[in-house]
Parts: structure tokens; sequence; C-alpha cells
């Protein structure tokens, strides 16, 4: 079964979404950030769930990333497509753009990264060489241009640890080690996943350039305008996906 975890902007898969199963918080990692929500989505059975919760109240770096790859695997999910909103650092991450991701370089810290804590018989390594799901990310980029929607279909993203936006020196830095976007939730979350052995790829929302790229300062009424208009692509890609994976 697949799912899609929604980030920013993405609160809900619209009103021809039928719910048929509503799965409680509750995992032995604590609690989810929302019940996991299964149904039908134009008559295909998925999961959906909403990464920072309720009315986007779970900043990123309180997210309880274990818990939410954990219940989605136990409730039988096979394939997740996380959506992330973020922002443009190389020339053909523009604002609008979609992108699906191959590789993160993960700056993140203090977050819950792992299952495996020292409690197992033996010390636990995963190959976490290409972090994302290529038949997976091969399905959203095939389906993106079927749409007429072409999607970047490679690039690095940057994990920060937010809430706060990058400084524009960060951003250079970032650019210096290759990346090509920047957003707050990558990581843990892809690699938990692949512990769990789930496929996983990320559909990324360019909403806004990066820190310095453009001399300006960052305008939160832009990146919110962005969201909204951008989501409906990204709706579209995340259904024809879902049909794909469904068949």
């Amino acid at each position: 079964m697949l799912a899609i975890i929604g980030g920013s902007g993405l609160y809900s898969l619209g009103d021809d979404f039928k719910l048929e199963q509503q799965v409680p918080r509750a995992t032995p990692y604590g609690d989810t950030s929302a019940d996991i929500l299964q149904g039908r989505w134009q008559d295909i059975a998925l999961c959906f769930l909403p990464r920072h919760g309720p009315g986007h109240r779970v900043p990123p770096h309180r997210i309880n990333y274990r818990a939410n790859l954990w219940a989605l695997q136990q409730h039988g999910v096979s394939h997740v497509i996380s959506v992330n909103a973020v922002g443009g650092i190389s020339q053909q991450m523009s604002p609008l753009t979609l992108a699906v991701p191959d590789q993160i370089v993960d700056y993140s810290s203090g977050r819950e990264h792992t299952y495996f804590e020292g409690d197992d018989s033996a010390v636990t390594h995963i190959d976490f060489s290409w972090p994302y799901s290529a038949q997976l990310r091969g399905i959203i980029t095939e389906v993106g241009f079927q749409l007429g929607q072409p999607l970047v279909a490679a690039g690095t993203y940057g994990a920060t640890n937010g809430p706060r936006l990058e400084t524009a020196a960060e951003i250079r830095r970032m650019k210096n080690d290759g990346c090509d976007i920047v957003g707050m939730t990558g990581m843990p979350e892809a690699a938990l996943a692949r512990e769990l052995e789930l496929e996983y790829a990320c559909l990324a929302l360019v909403v806004n350039w990066a820190a310095g790229i453009e001399d300006r300062e960052l305008s939160m009424q832009e990146i919110l305008a962005n969201v909204e208009q951008g989501m409906h692509k990204v709706r579209q890609v995340l259904l024809a996906a879902a049909r794909l994976i469904g068949q």
C-alpha cells in the first residue's frame, strides 16, 4: 500500500479522498504527528499522514519521525511518497519547480534518527549510498512528464534543523557542498524509511529561492502564495503516481 506524507501546504488530499479508517497515534516510539488516514483517493487505496499535525502545529525538529514511519509500516504500507516544501539553491530549482531528489546531505541535529539503539544482538548498519528508491523516483518522474509537468529528476536535498530559515552564508556553504534544494524535514525520515525497508521517495515543491540567492529578503507572503499555487501540481502528480503504484 502507498502512503503519502504531507508537508507544508499539503494537509489533506481534498474532498475526493474518502476516509475508511483512522489509525490512532500511539506507537512504541510515542505518538505520530496525527492519526493515519486510510481511505480511497478516486478509488485508489492509500494512507495519508500530515507530517506537521493538525493545523501545522509540529515544527520540523519536534516531529516524531520514528513514530510516523513505524506506524505506517505496521499498517501495511510498503511505498511512501514524502511531499516537502523547499528552497531552491541551484539554478534549475526556481520557485514552483517540482523536484525528485536522489541524494541528501544531513545538517540536522538532536533528532531521534534510528531504530537501532544498541539493544539488538548485533550492531546494524544500513546501506544509505542512494537514500531514495530508484523505482519510486522513476514512477513519480514518469507520471510528471506524462502530465506535462516536467520534473527535475535528480538533485541533492540539504536537510537543516529549522524552524528558522537559513542564513545566506549557510546557503553558500550548502551550495559549495553540492546541495540543490534546502528543507527541514528530509532527515531522518529517509533513513528511518530505509531501516524499515520501505520504498521511499521525495516529491519536493520549490517555494522560494534560498537565502542570498537573490539580493532581497525572503517574503513569507510570497512563499505561502507559491505553496498554495504549487500544491495543485503536486496533487496531480501524486494521484497519477498512486494509480500507477496501485495497478
